[in-house]
């Protein structure tokens, strides 16, 4: 069996055993949807997922939906990331009620998590 990967029920599914680091250039990543698209994709469904097993899942879903994909990686440098949110996050929820002090220790969370995704695919987690 390949690692990363376990048999459940015949249906392979895939762990998050680290994958194959992406040689990452901080030049390539100011086109970063042309030249890391499937490493972004990475980072937030692995923060979804986290935050998702963590927290009340119709929130981080809302968050994910109508905040997050509106959001942007930008690359520091030194290894960091920082993820830029839309205007008025709260506007942008549907389907859910919260109030304001949940939803911002909520999304400070998810974006620490996000960042710390995006580090680890980048493969600058423990530097």
């Amino acid at each position: 069996m390949e690692r990363g990967k376990h048999q459940t029920a015949g249906i392979w599914s895939f762990t998050r055993y680290p994958l194959p680091m992406t040689d990452f250039d901080p030049e390539k990543f100011e086109d970063k949807y042309a030249n890391y698209f499937p490493e972004l994709q990475r980072a937030y469904k692995q923060a979804f997922e986290t935050m998702n097993d963590a927290y009340d899942s119709e929130l981080i879903h809302a968050i994910d939906q109508g905040v997050l994909a509106e959001s942007e990686p930008f690359y520091e440098g030194d290894g960091e990331f920082r993820v830029e949110l839309p205007e008025n996050p709260e506007s942008r929820l549907h389907g859910v009620v919260v109030d304001d002090e949940k939803l911002d220790a909520t999304l400070d969370r998810y974006i620490d998590e996000l960042e710390a995704e995006l580090r680890q695919v980048f493969g600058f987690a423990g530097e």
